[in-house]
């Protein structure tokens, strides 16, 4: 039976991240059921000037991830009927990344508003693995109280707060650092980043 790893894209800056990690999740040969939220679609705009087209959505897709596609479904934000919006359509789990402080909040209270949040409630209600990927800075004491909220229902919070310790040389070695450790919560094999030796100054010694 198939079972997806479920993405949802909300509208935060941060597009780079869940293209780091769908490439991830389909180099390693799992299923991804990806949901894009109306706002995602204009910061993907913004931040890549590609349009994401329910009607192209696969060609829009490959385009975006430069990758030659997989296993992977669809579901426009605003069907609430689809799929992942129960509890009985068998998933892994879910990530949402970025996660805007609005669907963090509407994660955290239920409200299911669309497709995005539905489908993180369900994770949730039916105790699969769920990754909140918040990159928004700084935090007030709302959203700080909603990713509490978050955390004693069973989500992990993981702010895309890249480490230095690998020395990065370039901005997507950072990007692929934040992927790599959402893969690592789902446990997800990749290459994404370098991993800490306990040896001081390895990976700069290491570099060619």
């Amino acid at each position: 039976m198939r079972r997806p790893w479920v993405v949802g894209v909300s509208g935060a800056s941060g597009t780079p991240y869940a293209r780091a990690v769908l490439t991830g999740l389909l180099d390693a040969g799992e299923a991804v059921d990806l949901v894009v939220s109306r706002a995602a679609r204009l910061t993907l705009l913004d931040e890549t000037g590609l349009s994401f087209r329910d009607a192209h959505w696969r060609e829009d897709l490959m385009t975006w991830l430069g990758h030659d596609g997989g296993d992977v479904a669809y579901w426009p934000a605003g069907d609430l009927g689809a799929g992942p919006s129960s509890g009985s359509y068998p998933t892994r789990g879910m990530v949402v990344v970025p996660a805007s402080t609005a669907s963090l909040a509407g994660i955290a209270i239920g409200l299911s508003k669309d497709l995005l949040q539905r489908a993180a409630d369900v994770t949730l209600k039916e105790r699969r693995p769920l990754v909140v990927v918040p990159r928004e800075a700084p935090y007030p004491r709302s959203t700080l109280q909603h990713m509490l909220t978050l955390h004693d229902a069973g989500a992990v919070v993981l702010p895309a707060s890249p480490g230095f310790y690998g020395a990065p040389t370039s901005v997507q070695q950072l990007v692929d650092f934040v992927a790599g450790k959402m893969l690592d919560v789902l446990g997800v094999k990749h290459d994404l980043l370098s991993r800490w030796t306990g040896e001081l100054g390895a990976p700069r010694r290491d570099a060619p």
